[in-house]
């Protein structure tokens, strides 16, 4: 696994080439088998190929336009309500002050690291995006007000092969029984 994780990139240039449904759904797989709080699983894909939809979520994204040569977006989403009983007239946002909110981003978040190595490991590249507010995202595919949507994925054949990325040295960030 470890030279999935030294090759992976965030790659924004993809090629024409469709997502064969093998390769999305053992991605798919990996997601689904993350590490979670208690076992909650609180995360929610949504797969987005069809084109108006893409481009209302590129532009959502801070009009992230590259995004749109992806042939496959995977719109990640965190549930509450494993956490929470009653979520009826929850509003997430940015600003929501619930702690199982961090729980359930910080699960969901293991599920898209999970599909972005799953991606290099099958030979599909792809890129974490989240410049976009809920309010701006979730109408687009009527994702209802007490989920949050942790990132969209687009997924692809990359058309681009960028170099590593400076890295801080393991003895700059490791410590040894207290700080």
């Amino acid at each position: 696994m470890i030279k999935e994780i030294e090759n992976r990139r965030s790659i924004r240039k993809y090629l024409e080439k469709e997502v064969e449904q093998e390769k999305l759904t053992q991605i798919l797989e990996s997601a689904r088998l993350a590490p979670s709080g208690s076992n909650t699983q609180p995360w929610h894909f949504i797969i987005v190929r069809e084109k108006g939809l893409k481009e209302e979520l590129a532009a959502a994204d801070h009009n992230q336009r590259w995004m749109l040569k992806a042939p496959v977006f995977i719109v990640c989403v965190a549930d509450i309500a494993c956490r929470l009983e009653d979520t009826k007239n929850l509003y997430l946002d940015e600003n929501s002050p619930e702690p199982e909110l961090k729980q359930i981003i910080r699960d969901t978040a293991a599920a898209i690291e999970h599909i972005l190595l799953e991606a290099e490991h099958t030979g599909l590249s792809a890129c974490w995006t989240a410049w976009f507010k809920q309010a701006d995202i979730r109408p687009i595919l009527n994702i209802p007000n007490d989920k949050y949507v942790c990132g969209i994925i687009p997924l692809g054949y990359g058309d681009e092969a960028p170099g590593g990325r400076p890295r801080r040295k393991l003895e700059d960030m490791v410590r040894y029984e207290s700080w």
